[in-house]
């Protein structure tokens, strides 16, 4: 196969014998044909191109950005015939499939009921009696609800009335699927499938009755490729493994929400009685499009759950304020990996003896002195709008100037390193008081350029900050003495106007002897003091 792609001015061609390529960026576990990296706007993976049946298809994998043939967009998880020549657009990348005489032999066309996933999906040559859009509406002027269905359908658009109820979603298909079963004279059997999200597996989520289901993946991924809803018979097709399921005839409609294929609904029986008619497709195609509704619906309600935990497990360690902004940037899709460099200001605080403090101490004990003195100093650094970028141990590393730009930061850092003194006093005398023990920290401060951003990835986001600004702050802080803040020469050439402090050096295991300034105070208050929250 060969395909010809270009990002910007760089043009690459892709020549292999192979039948299949994937097409994306690539991430652990995943194999990726074609890397389009530069382009960060592809997803991992984005789409892939294969041949089969003597054709060639195209399926975007669910990717975040969609994918374009000849300006317009495939839908999501669906195979959509490609010819020589055609464009592909993905995000800023455009790719040309052109043929090769290395080209790998076509694999056979008709999909096997194990699921293999191949040109079968839309193969003309089933024997179909009767098809309609599934795309569309099931009944309008033109086709009218039959007065024998009118009751039935009545129950029918009453499902979504469960919808707002804590219904799980298997239990409100499996209802659904009963209730197709029941209002279709001729049927004897029906099934609900619905695809995996990642892997565009068919899982069985209801089917009727106990027992074995009788689901043909052939004509379940034909009305899936096709979007469209149709009547097979097995008298006219005796050649596929039906036979094998005793389905004389089945209703295969594909459920479709949004645009997006999510699943299909199969309906048979298993004798020679009554057949099915077109007004019995066109009740499973409403009934299809009710249960896509769901689960479009229950996806999206995981989508949020997952937002929400990631968001308030990310969002612990963020200022009131720069919550919000957080807050505000992932609602509106913008909250992405990635990082930027800058200068910011790196607070180090440390409690001073902690071995030897702890070293009687309870596992118990030694957490709930974290977590007083913590919870204060916290609360300090969040006044002025510093982030927590990570604890260890009996350490806070905060960050004053990012995620967001902050044009004060050197001041409120050095304002965020006198209220934690302050709050670790505070807590000291509430912990003395009850008999409990008590500890001194030493805080160090250093401002410099520093990468810092989101890392990681869409389940696990964190913000982290990597650069030797975050080295120096650590050098002041092993050197600060019981309640002292020490600042670089660095910060102070920033805010030595605003603060009082006495010039002193420090000793250090690799730099030697170093300039600092301990902190004695502010000289006036230039800048209002915030509130918590404010």
């Amino acid at each position: 196969m060969r395909i010809r792609y270009t990002f910007g001015h760089n043009e690459k061609v892709f020549d292999q014998a192979c039948s299949e390529v994937v097409l994306g960026r690539p991430r652990e576990g995943v194999a990726i044909d074609i890397d389009l990296s530069p382009d960060l706007r592809v997803s991992r993976p984005h789409a892939r191109v294969w041949s089969a049946n003597g054709r060639y298809w195209i399926e975007d994998l669910g990717s975040a950005n969609g994918t374009l043939l000849d300006d317009e967009t495939i839908p999501a998880r669906t195979p959509v015939a490609l010819r020589p020549g055609q464009a592909i657009k993905i995000s800023a990348t455009t790719l040309v499939l052109e043929t090769s005489s290395d080209d790998a032999t076509v694999v056979d066309g008709l999909m096997n009921d194990a699921g293999d996933l191949g040109a079968g999906a839309v193969d003309p040559d089933l024997a179909i009696i009767e098809v309609i859009d599934a795309t569309a509406g099931a009944f309008d002027a033109d086709h009218p609800i039959e007065a024998g269905q009118a009751q039935h359908m009545v129950l029918m658009y009453q499902l979504p009335l469960q919808f707002e109820q804590p219904i799980e979603l298997e239990a409100l298909l499996q209802a659904t699927v009963e209730q197709l079963v029941a209002m279709i004279p001729s049927a004897s059997r029906g099934a609900l499938l619905i695809t995996d999200s990642t892997t565009d597996e068919l899982l069985l989520k209801a089917h009727v009755p106990v027992g074995e289901p009788s689901v043909s993946t052939t004509l379940a991924r034909r009305a899936m490729a096709r979007r469209q809803g149709f009547i097979w018979c097995r008298a006219n097709d005796p050649s596929l493994s039906q036979i094998v399921n005793r389905m004389e005839a089945g209703m295969y409609v594909p459920l479709i929400s949004k645009g997006e294929v999510v699943g299909v609904a199969c309906i048979d029986n298993d004798d020679r009685g009554m057949p099915f008619t077109v007004e019995d497709l066109r009740v499973v195609l409403a009934a299809a499009h009710l249960a896509a509704l769901a689960v479009t619906q229950n996806r999206l309600r995981a989508e949020l759950r997952h937002s929400a935990t990631l968001l308030s497990r990310l969002l612990t360690n963020f200022s009131p304020k720069t919550r919000e902004h957080l807050l505000a940037q992932a609602h509106h899709g913008r909250l992405r990996l990635g990082g930027e460099r800058s200068e910011v200001v790196v607070l180090i605080s440390d409690i001073r003896g902690f071995t030897q403090l702890t070293a009687q101490m309870d596992a118990d004990e030694v957490v709930d002195l974290l977590n007083d003195y913590f919870s204060a100093l916290v609360d300090a650094i969040f006044i002025y709008d510093g982030t927590v970028d990570k604890y260890v141990g009996d350490s806070i590393l905060a960050v004053f100037g990012s995620p967001e730009a902050d044009p004060q930061r050197h001041e409120k850092a050095v304002r965020a390193a006198l209220a934690m003194q302050a709050a670790a006093h505070d807590v000291s005398l509430a912990r003395s008081h009850r008999g409990l023990a008590t500890c001194k920290f030493g805080i160090g401060l250093h401002c410099g350029d520093i990468l810092h951003g989101f890392i990681g990835s869409s389940d696990r986001m964190e913000l982290t900050v990597i650069g030797d600004a975050v080295n120096w702050a650590t050098r002041y802080c092993d050197a600060a003495a019981p309640d002292e803040i020490l600042i670089s020469p660095a910060l102070h050439q920033h805010i030595w106007s605003l603060i009082n402090a006495e010039r002193a050096s420090i000793q250090t295991k690799h730099e030697g002897t170093l300039l600092a300034y301990r902190l004695r105070g502010l000289k006036r208050q230039r800048m209002p003091l915030p509130t918590p929250g404010g």
